[in-house]
């Protein structure tokens, strides 16, 4: 993935049919992981960009949060984190909302590539080809929330927060992100189509900056999925 506009923000809307087995208690439901990676888009081109105002990362993580519970319950769906970078990040800020225990399923935090494949589904073959800080990886991250989860939406963050790691054309302060969401509640027998999308960001500063960023990001991208819908 080359090095885009460090203010974009892309996503790819992507239907990968149903799975009349979910019974929104939660099972693993690796199959709809393998069917997701043959679905993913060959380039990292879309037409429907979540609104920058909105994903600056520039908001209080808890007040983004509060928000993003408040659209959750309306809906009455849940919500499930998988982090990298952020390292419980975005689950801390969620769960220092009074009540979120009503729209937040779990969170995983996968820092190591071992604990992205084992407790995620991510493809050691994506990995190879893409590298950990990646969108492909990010959409199979968000995409792996869901299977092992009972979750109707869910986030995924994977970067490189510094002051070390970075490269040429992955610097410090780049940040892939990727959100997930089904079209059915949580009383629906299936999972019904999947809308994901995804976003490549370079944030500057210390690395609280970027991890804060990238937090507060996340849940951006989640508020404004749903704001969507």
């Amino acid at each position: 993935m080359g090095r885009s506009d460090p203010n974009d923000d892309r996503s790819d809307p992507i239907g990968v049919g149903s799975n009349s087995d979910h019974n929104g208690s939660g099972p693993i439901r690796s199959e709809l992981l393998a069917d997701f990676r043959l679905s993913q888009p060959k380039s990292d081109d879309s037409d429907r960009p979540l609104d920058k105002r909105r994903c600056d990362g520039m908001e209080d993580p808890r007040t983004l949060a509060a928000r993003v519970g408040e659209r959750l319950a309306r809906r009455g769906f849940l919500l499930a984190t998988a982090e990298s970078c952020t390292g419980g990040g975005i689950a801390e800020a969620i769960t220092a909302v009074a009540g979120s225990s009503g729209w937040f399923d779990r969170g995983f935090v996968t820092y190591s590539n071992l604990s992205k494949q084992e407790m995620l589904g991510v493809s050691p073959t994506t990995l190879a080809a893409h590298g950990a800080v990646s969108e492909p990886i990010a959409r199979e991250m968000a995409m792996g929330a869901l299977t092992h989860s009972a979750a109707q939406v869910g986030v995924a963050v994977t970067g490189i927060a510094g002051p070390g790691g970075g490269s040429a054309e992955k610097p410090v302060g780049t940040v892939c992100f990727a959100w997930i969401m089904t079209t059915g509640g949580m009383e629906d027998a299936g999972l019904g189509e999947l809308v994901v999308c995804a976003s490549t960001r370079y944030f500057t500063g210390e690395r609280e900056g970027i991890r804060r960023q990238a937090v507060a990001t996340a849940l951006a991208g989640v508020e404004e999925m749903l704001r969507g819908e």
